[in-house]
């Protein structure tokens, strides 16, 4: 036992100076494709792992002119001020209720490029991908700005075909019970046909033969959906779908701070628009990066599992 034991321990170096060596001899012989990914390499490491060392700032009573170090240590009390906070759970039921509503509708992408890849008449089908597309490439704040026009109660256009139908007008973007409804559902109006981009990739380079041998045996469209075209998209919408998971407690700002007024806040104050609150407007630059701290740590432990029982269930995983 000793022996193997000895003899392990020194095949273990080996092992790791042969994985050096074959890396050194691959940088050698690959130098071009290396300095290719330099730029990205190098922009990804001063933009997003430099400013980690600002996380500190959670844990202390920061003041810019006392700096990083001179600002007093405070450990866990930001954290626990935000925990005890008298709106906390209303916060985190805001934020994972639009969340989640928007995580319902995952699905949405991948079936509208399963019916654009069944198209047979290619200008329809670039039609129908290019009036998809469209709204991903307008602004936010126009897409904000035309809901508001359209929901208004004297004059919006929602009104006004209500009004056409004989029904009563509504206020519904003072009305906190439609704020989720409005944020989800215009964000499928604006992204889904960017979405599904990735997935048109991989449904073209689906084997034609496939398709006919399916064809030949007697299999409908709906059948060849289902037993080829799904599957063979299935580990890239496994992997989107961990990503998205990862992003649960990130409700965007602009959006939901450009929809929010005084009416709504009962559905619309989440997470990111509080941190706007004491951040900016309140100056505690420390509460607010503790916030943002703990919301980062949970979609990190949250896309963790996801991944893990991905990983077990399906074998398809992120690492």
């Amino acid at each position: 036992m000793f022996a193997s034991l000895y003899k392990a321990n020194l095949s273990a170096p080996t092992a790791n100076s042969n994985k050096k060596n074959k890396l050194g001899k691959s940088i050698v012989k690959y130098w071009q494709l290396y300095v290719l990914i330099l730029p990205a390499v190098t922009t990804v490491f001063i933009f997003h792992y430099i400013p980690i060392y600002g996380v500190q700032i959670a844990f202390r009573n920061y003041s810019p002119v006392q700096g990083f170090f001179g600002s007093e240590w405070v450990g866990l009390n930001h954290f626990i001020r935000f925990f005890t906070y008298t709106d906390f759970w209303k916060i985190m039921r805001n934020t994972l209720v639009i969340s989640l509503y928007s995580l319902a509708t995952f699905p949405l992408p991948v079936i509208l490029a399963l019916m654009i890849n069944e198209v047979s008449n290619k200008s329809y089908k670039r039609y129908v991908q290019m009036i998809s597309y469209a709204p991903h490439f307008v602004s936010t704040v126009v897409i904000c700005s035309m809901i508001i026009l359209f929901t208004q109660y004297d004059g919006g256009l929602f009104n006004n075909i209500r009004l056409a139908l004989g029904m009563e007008k509504i206020d519904i973007i003072t009305n906190p019970k439609y704020l989720p409804s409005i944020y989800v559902w215009s964000g499928v109006w604006q992204n889904i046909g960017w979405e599904t981009i990735i997935y048109l990739a991989a449904l073209s380079n689906l084997s034609p033969e496939l398709i006919e041998a399916a064809k030949i045996d007697g299999a409908g469209r709906m059948r060849t959906i289902i037993n080829i075209s799904y599957p063979s998209i299935r580990p890239i919408i496994l992997v989107m779908l961990i990503l998205s998971t990862g992003r649960v407690l990130s409700v965007g700002f602009e959006k939901i701070f450009l929809l929010q007024n005084s009416l709504n806040l009962d559905t619309s104050r989440v997470i990111s628009t509080y941190v706007y609150e004491v951040g900016i407007l309140g100056g505690q630059f420390s509460y607010s990066s503790a916030i943002g701290l703990f919301d980062n740590i949970i979609n990190i432990i949250i896309i963790i599992f996801v991944n893990k029982i991905s990983k077990k269930l399906t074998s398809t995983s992120l690492w």
